[in-house]
């Protein structure tokens, strides 16, 4: 099994900081940035700063000439994957593995549209309280990260090649057995929690008490569990339960990216949340009155910042 070296980092928001951050600081990898346009030069000429301490991360735009990489962590917006990942073939080699880390359920077939699904494993990130503001990141909890084939009863060479990466770098992880519904767990969360954060602009500390931005949250996320079970994807109200103690774990003063998103003016993924879900509501007939009353509210607050 060829041990993973080269590293590159598709995304450098919170969630991608946070992981380039690891492999940097384990010396026998090696480790860079990708990007384009405005966001190459200010990676270049600031590199980024994370829980205090600057990273003067290499960064290469996708069609430099380079070795290919071993791993590439994908961490983007959904509505960036396209463009970024256009240009990339210098990078993408035969034993090159994609892992997405993305939010949405869609991120992976992106990918392997143009690589080839044998080179992608599905990704997702829990409890990572990270903050970004400029090029500087902050996080308190690392939180747990799970990746794999849809289906892990039996670990295949290309999984088990990025949990010895993971292990090295130090990142907590998970193969789940049933990935895909580990993902729609995910896409639960993010549902629940990034939506109504956003519409109330609330941190993860007025969810930790406040009943009833709990049960808004809660809300959304049942319109989730009721499509799952459409497609025979078995979520329930356990599941809501679980989210509870990583929650709670997240700092007070954190904050959902969709609320950065709607703080700093920027479009946000709502989308590939409620707008999913409501797509999905309406293909399975599943009634989603929730998620349809908050795209609305989310589309009025992206096209009209304060």
């Amino acid at each position: 099994m060829t041990e993973i070296k080269r590293v590159a980092i598709l995304g450098a928001g919170a969630l991608g900081s946070y992981f380039a951050g690891r492999f940097f600081d384990t010396p026998e990898f090696s480790t860079v940035l990708i990007a384009k346009g405005s966001r190459l030069e200010r990676l270049q000429r600031d590199g980024l700063e994370i829980n205090g301490k600057h990273y003067p991360f290499p960064v290469i735009q996708p069609d430099d000439s380079q070795e290919p990489m071993d791993l590439i962590i994908v961490a983007l917006k959904q509505y960036h994957l396209e463009e970024a990942l256009q240009g990339m073939d210098k990078l993408v080699g035969d034993d090159t593995i994609f892992v997405s880390f993305m939010n949405g359920l869609e991120s992976e077939d992106c990918i392997a549209e143009i690589f080839g699904m044998d080179k992608v494993l599905h990704g997702i990130s829990v409890g990572i309280d990270a903050l970004r503001e400029g090029n500087q990141m902050t996080y308190t909890n690392p939180g747990k990260h799970y990746f794999g084939e849809l289906n892990n009863a039996e670990l295949n060479e290309k999984v088990r090649r990025v949990q010895k990466a993971f292990e090295r770098a130090g990142i907590r992880y998970e193969t789940p057995e049933d990935m895909l519904r580990i993902m729609w767990w995910k896409f639960m969360i993010n549902v629940g929690m990034n939506q109504a954060s956003a519409v109330m602009r609330a941190p993860y500390g007025i969810f930790h008490k406040d009943p009833n931005a709990q049960q808004l949250m809660e809300s959304l996320m049942r319109e989730v569990i009721a499509l799952a079970a459409a497609q025979g994807i078995d979520l329930t109200e356990r599941d809501i339960d679980d989210w509870y103690p990583f929650l709670h774990g997240l700092s007070p003063q954190g904050k959902t990216s969709m609320l950065q998103d709607i703080e700093a003016g920027r479009k946000t993924e709502v989308e590939i949340f409620g707008g999913k879900v409501v797509e999905l509501g309406k293909k399975y007939a599943v009634p989603t009155p929730v998620n349809e009353t908050l795209l609305r509210i989310i589309r009025v607050l992206e096209q009209n910042p304060v």
